[in-house]
């Protein structure tokens, strides 16, 4: 049977999501989809099978520069989480917080607020966000599933529309020579509907209080002191607090990290040897970025809080390693999933999705912004990551329409396609960024993904009629606008079918309590 560049391509990552709904239980779940990854490009030998596994995908995966650099970061951030609980700098932060942020809205919005304000890279925004807000959703008895959701959301979404992040450096790699790529990615900002019409959503629901789906549950649950509500070792998790930390123990670590993982990345792309700052951001290597300045940061800290005699050198290199045991989970789930990636990959999975989007170009050209939205959901939803999606089809989309011929199409289509990368990585069990907001919220990985779910695909449905629109208008400005005002009207919608069926229940409720009496 011959699988290369074909659907069965993408089967074993569907494998893999759907047995990690099926069972809520993700390591088996990835690395059964790897196995058939490993049977089909063998050719179901045993040998074969094997070396394919471990030799060409998960060694191969992590012997890779850039992964070992994500690896490390995770390594070095979780040192520095755990030295600020240790330290009493989020307990700190925590009781600050609670004075001034009185209401479940409020924690939200701030949660929100910082999740925007992280722009630098999703994978520092969904540790530090959740590292941060953890004491304050857990105060105002905000569930885990929906402080997770809240990460998931803000990371990836505001790095997409942020010129200064390592997604514009990753999307500027994927641009054809000759074309300036981070203009391009600027460009494309005013069409990315699926993260604006995201963090809109997540402000509406927030102020009128809505939850749907297994996310009311959650939230229920947590209003009456289960913030979990899904089993979870995690819940057991924490660190003794042994200084007498202040706020500022909490935001000068965060400072530290933010400048220095800035300074780190436009180091690797060549700014202090003279590269210009955006040029060289453009031109940045994130994983190396992202690990000079998180070492930096460690550095910092533990001579900040040594000064401070908040914490003694021993308590800091005792955070050495429960830190990196923090991270294992997410260390464990991200190698399988980048093994899950390289077996797709092996078989072909970009040369399959490329044929499609090629095939769609003719007849529906008005329609193919949305089209690419979609293929560019599937494509990520199956591989669990939005820069492979980026990779495959904005080549295809730029050769479609070149950009020097003027096409305003080419802008939609490089956009819907980062756009449809994001809402896929959102919707996918498998999806690094989604793995990380688990982390960084503590919160079980598949009560996450299924909360998020429902979520994400009301987000993915506005945003999908917008891009038809989109198709027709070639004005970003109708488009959004749009947009916005069918997301207003769907949460309106939502707001009055909950608040119509709570009052129907309630009635319910009271005529029987009548009958009884």
């Amino acid at each position: 049977m011959n699988v290369q560049a074909t659907f069965w391509a993408l089967v074993p990552s569907l494998v893999a999501i759907v047995l990690a709904l099926i069972t809520k239980e993700v390591y088996s779940s990835l690395f059964m989809g790897i196995i058939v990854g490993g049977l089909f490009y063998s050719g179901f030998s045993f040998e074969g099978t094997m070396t394919h596994i471990f030799s060409d995908g998960l060694i191969a995966q992590l012997s890779d520069p850039y992964n070992v650099g994500i690896l490390l970061f995770l390594v070095f951030l979780g040192i520095i989480v755990a030295m600020m609980n240790k330290a009493g700098g989020s307990a700190a932060f925590g009781e600050w917080a609670s004075k001034h942020i009185k209401t479940r809205t409020g924690a939200q919005l701030a949660t929100i607020l910082l999740g925007c304000l992280i722009f630098i890279d999703d994978y520092f925004n969904c540790l530090t966000v959740g590292s941060v807000m953890r004491p304050v959703t857990d105060r105002h008895k905000i569930s885990r599933a929906k402080l997770a959701y809240l990460i998931d959301a803000t990371a990836a979404p505001i790095c997409i529309i942020a010129p200064i992040s390592s997604w514009a450096a990753a999307v500027s790699g994927f641009a054809p020579e000759g074309t300036n790529g981070l203009l391009l990615f600027i460009k494309a900002i005013p069409y990315n509907y699926y993260a604006m019409l995201t963090i809109l959503m997540m402000v509406l629901m927030a102020i009128f209080k809505i939850e749907y789906g297994p996310m009311a549950k959650h939230e229920n649950n947590a209003v009456n002191g289960d913030l979990f509500t899904v089993s979870e070792e995690i819940k057991k998790s924490g660190y003794n607090v042994e200084g007498k930390g202040k706020v500022v123990d909490l935001v000068i670590p965060i400072i530290f990290l933010i400048c220095l993982c800035v300074m780190g990345m436009i180091y690797s792309g060549g700014f202090f040897s003279g590269t210009g700052f955006v040029d060289a951001f453009a031109n940045s290597d994130a994983s190396v970025g992202l690990v000079l300045g998180s070492f930096g940061a460690l550095i910092l800290t533990i001579i900040f809080y040594i000064s401070r005699k908040v914490l003694e050198f021993k308590k800091c290199m005792e955070c050495i390693t429960q830190g990196f045991i923090a991270m294992v989970p997410a260390i464990v789930i991200l190698s399988l999933a980048w093994t899950l990636k390289g077996m797709t990959d092996s078989l072909g999975a970009a040369e399959y999705v490329a044929g499609i989007v090629d095939s769609t170009k003719g007849s529906l050209l008005n329609f193919l912004p949305a089209i690419v939205f979609l293929v560019a959901c599937f494509l990520a939803f199956s591989t669990g990551t939005s820069w492979g999606t980026f990779g495959i089809l904005i080549p295809i989309c730029l050769k479609a329409f070149p950009l020097e011929e003027g096409n305003s199409l080419a802008i939609i289509c490089v956009s819907a396609c980062m756009a449809g990368a994001v809402c896929g990585d959102h919707c996918s069990p498998i999806s690094d960024t989604t793995i990380m907001s688990s982390a960084g919220a503590e919160c079980n990985h598949i009560a996450h993904v299924s909360t998020q779910l429902p979520y994400a695909i009301t987000a993915a449905c506005v945003s999908f009629i917008t891009y038809m629109i989109a198709g027709y208008a070639k004005n970003p400005v109708i488009s959004l606008l749009a947009g916005i005002a069918i997301m207003v009207l769907v949460v309106l919608i939502l707001n009055y079918t909950m608040r119509n069926g709570m009052f129907k229940r309630q009635l319910k409720a009271e005529d029987e309590e009548g009958k009884t009496e």
